[in-house]
């Protein structure tokens, strides 16, 4: 498991690419795993190709902290037109695992 939440953040990436559906529950923050939508999810990742991912900030989120915030961008291609997904993604680590939580609102 990554040991960082940037790390977590690109694995989660990849899972989208890879389209590793079990991944991207498993480490999403346990209280949300019962409303996660496998199926919307799976045809999200299925019906988009995913052209590269660019972190822009991260705050906190190293080994020792216990929460922290990864800025990204995501580029896909949609329906033949490029498209950009940027989100400030909030992380948390439980029993020295990290998971995804939430988006937040860029302050």
């Amino acid at each position: 498991m990554p040991e960082t939440a940037e790390g977590l953040m690109r694995s989660r990436y990849s899972a989208y690419v890879r389209q590793d559906i079990a991944y991207l529950k498993e480490t999403l923050w346990p209280k949300f795993q019962g409303r996660f939508d496998e199926a919307g999810t799976a045809a999200w990742a299925a019906e988009n190709h995913w052209a590269g991912l660019s972190v822009l900030a991260t705050d906190k989120g190293g080994v020792g902290d216990r929460d922290g915030t990864v800025l990204f961008e995501a580029k896909f291609l949609s329906g033949g037109k490029l498209q950009t997904h940027r989100e400030l993604s909030r992380f948390r680590k439980k029993a020295g695992r990290w998971f995804y939580v939430e988006a937040v609102p860029e302050r």
